[in-house]
């Protein structure tokens, strides 16, 4: 796989804007080119062209990196379970707010391809992925019981949902660079929908 890496030479000062995205993009080649662990936050704001007291201003730490964006995608989530109509069905309303977090990531899985290669590599990242994961389903079950959904129905709904968003993404960062991801979770739902029919 090509990298197309983005250099920041002295003609860019310290004030430039997005700072954060700079710190990413930076990040991102470090972990992939080095390895996570073997990468400093030092090294990230070097690359960056910024300091580590920028770098710490946008990130907790450097796994944060790979991370940050899940608050965002949670309340992203739960707000599409708090907003949707009344008549749905605890599962159409977790498939719409499944649906809603494929359509903010978009299409062009590169960034996210390369964000799984390192996390993929490193076990204990693997386990803050299992972690962020059991927190959006655990979010995503209470706003469907502050919708009047029974608890053991809200819990199921959200672990299927979170379960269909996972497998989604492993298709899609592994898939076609053409594919947008809300395709695949449709496809994924039709199927989850499909195999819990009784005959």
């Amino acid at each position: 796989m090509s990298l197309t890496v983005i250099t920041y030479d002295g003609v860019m000062g310290r004030w430039e804007p997005d700072a954060r995205g700079r710190l990413e993009q930076a990040a991102m080649v470090l972990y992939v080119d080095r390895g996570f662990e073997q990468t400093t936050v030092a090294e990230i704001a070097e690359r960056a062209g910024l300091t580590e007291r920028t770098f710490f201003r946008h990130f907790a730490d450097k796994r944060e990196v790979l991370f940050s964006g899940a608050g965002a995608l949670q309340e992203l989530m739960v707000g599409a379970v708090r907003d949707a109509p009344a008549s749905l069905s605890p599962y159409d309303v977790i498939a719409l707010a499944v649906g809603a977090a494929g359509n903010a990531i978009g299409s062009g899985p590169e960034r996210a391809r390369l964000r799984q290669r390192v996390i993929d590599d490193n076990d204990d990242l693997k386990e803050r992925e299992l972690i962020k994961l059991a927190t959006l389903a655990n979010a995503l079950s209470r706003a469907l019981h502050e919708r009047g959904v029974d608890v053991p129905t809200a819990s199921l709904a959200a672990e299927a949902g979170v379960a269909v968003f996972r497998v989604a993404f492993e298709r899609w960062v592994r898939g076609p660079v053409d594919t947008r991801l809300v395709d695949v979770i449709n496809e994924s739902l039709d199927a989850l929908s499909t195999i819990t029919k009784r005959p």
